[in-house]
């Protein structure tokens, strides 16, 4: 099996991310790759861990592990009669999760049982791919790996284990069993499996690498602000807004595609940086207006790479765009002979952010059906938030459309389905959150609560 080292790291940073947000109580995650057959050497590919102090993730492997480059094979992890049990062994032969909430009675701690010292409070689960997805149908001629007794393992089991992800906890915050352990099962399940999968059969293209790596960046400007528990499940609704901002990526790209005459606002903001940078190397002897400049020029070419809402476009203009490029024009002359030019563009700026959402010219994009049209353009200009988690059902629902043809359409659907047993599980854990507070805030003692 061959995965891309940019890509599995990305993937399990992401997915690592996703688990530390969702769950207060976890403070670090490993991600370990297991393959190929019959070797299965199990490599860690990354770690991340939360900053207790401001609760931003820090990434790296900065601890001597025995799996560290180039990790162990299947031989040495193992169960074997006479040598040390590894919990990395039981999740990657029987395909089930570890969970060590007793370090002292942890059985298969390897630090217990070479030095007495305990290890902490921490959940293994099994990443687990389809034998299908990695070798097709004829599974024959496959070599297994063999167990201590030279009897091959998986053999009749449907999956493989791709990959073991590992998540630290506070002291006392794991049991075996609970909410936890589900969610990362279903995550693991759900979102990783997938993601590796689709990765192993080389089906993700450059949109969805855009998407990813977007979605990894909302995630770390949540995870700077995010405080407390609600707030860190408040990246599921980012997430899905991420997820409908592709739609309406694409929906913008058929748009486009109707009406090549018409002028997009990727277009209008690189004439702007054209006519910026053709001045810049000026103003090495001011260096405030020398970071004007430059902060204007990544401004304007983040808002063209991103997608979106428009009313969210509008302020990015009104407060990132426009005081940079009035206080360039009044300060120095050198942009004075394109002033026209630029105040016409940002003019024409400001009429491209809306294209998109112009009920007549989706009533002319003849190529695409009416029901489709209608619930495309209406669902990609919807912000979501969890009051209109029903939504979710409809933007499901359009990706299922037998019409709509859209790069990683599938995959997108299966995000979305993931995303959606988070945001149903939201008000029910800020209802329990607030009547705790609540609670606590009315001096009430913890049986009362």
């Amino acid at each position: 099996m061959i995965i891309g080292d940019d890509i599995l790291a990305r993937t399990c940073k992401d997915m690592i991310e996703t688990i530390l947000l969702t769950l207060e109580d976890a403070t670090k995650g490993t991600i370990y790759r297991v393959g190929p057959m019959p070797v299965l050497q199990a490599v860690r590919v990354t770690s991340g861990y939360r900053d207790p102090s401001s609760g931003q993730i820090q990434w790296g492997l900065p601890e001597v592990s025995d799996y560290n480059f180039p990790g162990k094979s299947w031989e040495q992890y193992r169960d074997r009669p006479g040598s040390v049990l590894e919990a990395m062994g039981w999740c990657v032969e029987r395909q089930k999760s570890w969970t060590a909430d007793d370090p002292y009675e942890d059985l298969r701690s390897v630090r217990k049982q070479l030095s007495g010292e305990i290890e902490d409070f921490h959940h293994m689960e099994p990443v687990l791919v389809r034998k299908s997805d990695l070798y097709g149908e004829d599974l024959t001629g496959l070599e297994y790996p063999l167990d201590h007794q030279g009897k091959p393992i998986w053999q009749n089991n449907e999956y493989v284990v791709a990959a073991v992800i590992k998540i630290h906890f506070k002291p006392f915050r794991i049991k075996i069993g609970d909410r936890s352990t589900k969610i990362i099962k279903k995550l693991s399940r759900t979102l990783g499996t997938e993601l590796i999968s689709l990765h192993i059969r080389g089906t993700l293209a450059d949109a969805q690498k855009n998407l990813t790596r977007q979605r990894l960046r909302s995630c770390n400007v949540l995870a700077h602000e995010l405080r407390n528990t609600l707030i860190k499940l408040g990246f599921t609704t980012s997430a899905i807004n991420t997820e409908i901002g592709y739609l309406r990526e694409q929906w913008e790209a058929q748009v486009a595609q109707a009406f090549p005459h018409l002028e997009t606002r990727r277009a209008i903001l690189t004439r702007l940086n054209e006519l910026l940078q053709s001045h810049l190397p000026l103003l090495n002897g001011n260096k405030h207006l020398k970071g004007l400049s430059q902060n204007l020029m990544a401004s304007q070419a983040e808002m063209a790479t991103l997608s979106l809402m428009p009313h969210v476009a509008e302020r990015w203009l009104h407060h990132k765009i426009l005081p940079k490029w009035k206080e360039l024009l009044a300060d120095t002359p050198l942009w004075q002979s394109s002033e026209e030019e630029i105040l016409d563009l940002l003019n024409r700026l400001q009429d491209a952010i809306w294209t998109g959402t112009a009920e007549e010219l989706a009533a002319r994009m003849g190529h695409i059906p009416e029901d489709l049209r209608e619930a495309w353009r209406r669902l990609a200009y919807t912000d979501f938030t969890l009051e209109k988690a029903p939504m979710l059902d409809e933007i499901i629902g359009l990706l299922d459309h037998p019409e709509l043809r859209i790069p990683h359409q599938l995959q997108t659907k299966k995000i979305l389905i993931s995303l959606k047993v988070l945001a149903e599980m939201i008000p029910d854990v800020e209802e329990r959150a607030n009547r705790i507070i609540c609670s606590l805030k009315n001096g009430d003692t913890t049986e009362d609560i």
